[in-house]
């Protein structure tokens, strides 16, 4: 199954990876995050997300390597490419992701090492979906 000539498998792929890379990603860094978030742990560790936290998580994966794998597939025939998939979703981070969690969290007064951490997060998932879809192509 094809969506803007990229397969469906792809972007099931590519939500997977994303996510998986979140956990990872936020399980390095979960202390700092708390810190910059002002989130107090209860019990003394990091708290983990409920099951309904980590639906909602994945369903906006999805929809995400959905959306890049069409705006990858809009390029046209033949251009579907591990390079254009990187460099598109770079420009997605760029333009869309960091901008807004810029914006966002200076109006919700968080500092910048939480806008740093964050954007770091989504800047890799952006970067593996991009290659994923790409590359499959």
């Amino acid at each position: 199954m094809q969506f803007g000539g990229v397969s469906y498998v792809a972007i099931l792929v590519a939500a997977i990876v994303g996510f998986v890379f979140g956990a990872a990603y936020y399980g390095v860094l979960s202390k700092p995050w708390m810190k910059a978030a002002r989130i107090t742990p209860k019990g003394g560790g990091p708290a983990m997300p409920g099951a309904s936290l980590l639906i909602t998580s994945f369903v906006c994966e999805l929809v995400m390597a959905w959306t890049l794998a069409g705006i990858v597939g809009h390029l046209g025939a033949g251009q579907v490419t591990l390079w254009n998939g990187v460099v598109t979703g770079f420009l997605v981070w760029l333009g869309f992701m960091a901008t807004t969690l810029a914006v966002n969290q200076r109006y919700e007064g968080f500092g910048w090492d939480l806008t740093l951490i964050d954007a770091g997060h989504w800047l890799g998932v952006a970067l593996l979906m991009g290659a994923i879809i790409g590359w499959w192509g």
